[in-house]
């Protein structure tokens, strides 16, 4: 099946899951060919669930971004040059530079801070909704589920309400399949370019934010140098952005498509909490983990992966994987011992993921309270999910809430 499975036909992107379902079955990954954020590569796409589980914590897969710019070489599609960024961050790193990277940004980035963050994300997402006029057509994309996350990352980050706008705009670039690379680098240049200027002023100016924090902390022996500062502020903008608005989008389109579980939501609202551990499940919002490549040969149920090849574990394959969730095609919000792969797992487990979950339990407990009745304003089929392979994302929304 390997030499027929197509991902970059648009098609797929709008319904994944019958072939993953396909891809399962004959194999524990498969080879294709999958189209980055910069360039077409001969990858190996792993599916089934105790695969991606074991691989997403298996040090013999690398992200190490020094050697990143040979492994694209050696496995591109074209014979064009492709630039990559230098990135720094703890997720393009192995240990011991990731364990420090990420122990460093553990110290800053708190369960305390998270929960500080709470009032906010209510304040903010009462005031969306304050602007949503009852019984008229709204996307909710544009309405909540962007705004949103953009809103929080800016409280959290420390960054001017002014300049968030600013933000949406690069990460949008960024993130862009369609955008050229000139387009891509011109966002990375004007988004880092105001970035050390906001670093310098948080150095003579520290505030109760995460660039402050992340200035002051160390893991005993050193601090964050400017290339690493920088990456890791990147990381937590477009981390926290695009994967938290596409969950909260389809929540809300689950719940559309099924509106028995969405009253018994309403009326029993401390289900929440489990129902986006489903949400999670049933539509992960990143359908690729990031990339990553063998240090040597990896096998997988009999299968031999060679060095120096790039392997990306979809999420949103191996949690639908039967082999491990009963009727993984059915969205159930009381499902029970969720282990799903939305965040990841082993050392590069999401380390946002308890202010995801706060953002999705929040924005979904006050949509579900303040408005009774939802509504579609389309017909189904002239919804579009974006045509990405690595996030799982509705392009809009469009409801009547009342």
């Amino acid at each position: 099946m390997s030499n027929v499975v197509d991902l970059l036909n648009p098609e797929f992107t709008q319904e994944p899951y019958a072939i993953y379902e396909d891809m399962r079955a004959e194999a524990p990954a498969h080879r294709v060919v999958v189209k980055t954020l910069t360039t077409e590569l001969h990858a190996w796409v792993v599916t089934r669930y105790e695969a991606a589980r074991s691989l997403l914590a298996d040090p013999r897969l690398s992200k190490d971004a020094a050697e990143l710019p040979r492994i694209v070489e050696r496995n591109k599609v074209s014979a064009e040059p492709v630039q990559l960024a230098n990135f720094k961050s703890m997720l393009f790193s192995d240990p011991p530079d990731h364990t420090r990277l990420r122990r460093i940004m553990g110290k800053a980035f708190t369960m305390r801070r998270v929960q500080q963050l709470r009032p906010r994300i209510e304040r903010a997402t009462d005031q969306l909704l304050d602007r949503i006029a009852p019984g008229e057509d709204v996307d909710l994309v544009d309405a909540l589920s962007l705004p949103l996350p953009i809103t929080v990352i800016g409280e959290l980050l420390g960054i001017p309400g002014d300049r968030r706008d600013d933000f949406r705009s690069w990460n949008a670039t960024l993130t862009s399949v369609t955008a050229t690379m000139q387009d891509k680098m011109q966002a990375h240049v004007a988004a880092t370019a105001y970035l050390r200027d906001f670093i310098a002023y948080k150095r003579d100016r520290p505030g109760d934010d995460l660039v402050s924090a992340l200035l002051q902390a160390d893991d005993g022996e050193q601090r964050l140098d400017e290339g690493e500062l920088l990456s890791t502020i990147f990381l937590v903008m477009n981390a926290g952005y695009e994967t938290t608005a596409s969950m909260i989008s389809n929540s809300v389109y689950a719940l559309l498509q099924d509106p028995e579980q969405q009253e018994r939501l309403r009326s029993q609202p401390q289900g929440v909490p489990a129902a986006v551990e489903e949400f999670l499940r049933f539509e992960s919002p990143l359908n690729l983990a990031t990339v990553r490549y063998t240090l040597e040969p990896v096998e997988i149920d009999g299968l031999t992966i060679p060095r120096d090849d790039i392997v990306f574990i979809s999420l949103a394959a191996a949690n639908r994987d039967a082999a491990r969730f009963s009727e993984p095609d059915a969205l159930d919000t009381s499902r029970s011992a969720n282990s799903h792969l939305a965040f990841g797992h082993g050392i590069h487990h999401c380390l946002g993921a308890p202010l995801a979950r706060m953002e999705g339990e929040i924005a979904l407990s006050r949509l579900l309270a303040r408005f009774p009745t939802w509504r579609l304003a389309v017909g189904e089929e002239s919804l579009r999910w974006r045509d990405s392979l690595q996030f799982r994302t509705l392009e809009r929304l469009p409801v009547r809430l009342s």
